[in-house]
């Protein structure tokens, strides 16, 4: 059965409705998150209520800020992340205990045979970043293949692609978003739905499907998302721009 597998949606609802669409287009009711629901974007509690309904959810750096304090973050993410905190914290009703307690229930990783998912690595699963450059990195790219089964998916880069245990990364664009799953052990980026920074400004996710791994893009409505934070002080406007072009 094929499994959606997204991640880094940051509050942006209109991508992640048209993702959610392309998704049930496809026949897919299986989901799964890898984190970052909420942060940098205009509507954290909409998209919390959406993420809900997914089979798996993990934790983000951003959606641990959320519930705790933000560390290590620059200063326009840290004022988006107080700003989401306090919409969160000014929801009443039953609707807004049950995203508190969703979020801090949250696990940093989920593991199935041969499988692992995690917001950032396998080596640390909320925070570390593994970009495309890491493949010169073989010291680092070597200790994190070494705590993986199999195959890995993961996100928090915002930038899709497969690394191969060889130290490779090969994007979406140069395999035809296509790659089969083989004995090899493998790193997947699913890039991200709500702020894509791969210089493309569609939502990208993954759809595993056998030993297939298809690579979508999906076009959603990003001028809503960018007027949006233009409209609330604490967002950066560069927080909008951005969505623009993938970056």
């Amino acid at each position: 059965m094929a499994r959606a597998i997204i991640s880094d949606i940051h509050g942006n609802l209109e991508a992640l409705e048209a993702v959610l669409a392309d998704i049930r287009a496809q026949g897919i009711t299986e989901i799964y998150c890898l984190g970052d629901i909420v942060g940098y974007g205009p509507n954290p509690c909409e998209c919390i209520d959406l993420v809900l309904n997914c089979q798996m959810c993990l934790l983000g750096n951003h959606d641990q800020a959320a519930l705790f304090d933000p560390e290590g973050f620059n200063a326009g993410a840290e004022r988006a992340i107080f700003w989401t905190r306090k919409m969160l914290e000014s929801a009443s009703g039953p609707k807004a205990e049950k995203r508190w307690d969703f979020l801090g229930e949250l696990p940093r990783v989920h593991r199935e045979p041969n499988l692992m998912y995690v917001h950032g690595s396998a080596r640390n699963p909320l925070n570390e970043y593994v970009f495309p450059e890491e493949i010169y990195n073989q010291r680092k790219m070597e200790r994190i293949f070494s705590l993986v089964e199999k195959y890995c998916f993961q996100g928090h880069t915002h930038i899709p692609g497969v690394f191969t245990e060889d130290l490779n990364f090969l994007a979406p664009e140069e395999i035809d978003f296509k790659y089969e799953l083989g004995p090899k052990k493998v790193l997947v980026n699913v890039g991200s739905v709500g702020q894509p920074r791969n210089g493309d400004s569609r939502s990208s996710y993954v759809v595993h499907d056998g030993n297939t791994l298809h690579f979508k893009r999906v076009q959603y409505n990003w001028e809503a998302t960018r007027k949006k934070i233009y409209e609330i002080p604490e967002l950066d406007n560069f927080l909008g721009d951005r969505l623009a072009e993938g970056r």
